[in-house]
């Protein structure tokens, strides 16, 4: 993953409303969520999530998609994974980490 993309991904994250947008497709999985169902599960105004899901797809940690008259909304968990791994790659001071020596790591 690019700086860039790192700067991108973080920055749409780093608002209250797009990072529980994002925490709600996480949890939908790969059916993803209308722009509707967006809005009951987190009483946010249609134009504002509109907003905040166009920023979202801007920095590639959503995806959208038409399936007849609705738009499906997913997150882009290969985009997180790589979010995750460039922000954990130097981790234990650049050695790969174990599931066991990450609980006790320093880092």
């Amino acid at each position: 993953m690019q700086e860039i993309d790192v700067i991108r991904s973080l920055a749409a994250l780093a608002q209250e409303v797009r990072l529980r947008v994002f925490r709600a497709l996480v949890v939908a999985g790969a059916e993803g969520l209308t722009p509707g169902s967006l809005c009951e599960q987190l009483a946010v105004a249609p134009n504002t999530l509109s907003f905040h899901l166009k920023e979202l797809v801007h920095s590639g940690l959503v995806s959208q998609e038409r399936q007849g008259r609705n738009l499906i909304y997913r997150a882009s968990f290969d985009t997180m994974d790589d979010l995750l791994g460039y922000l954990t790659e130097n981790c234990c001071q650049g050695a790969s980490c174990l599931a066991e020596t990450a609980k006790s790591c320093d880092c």
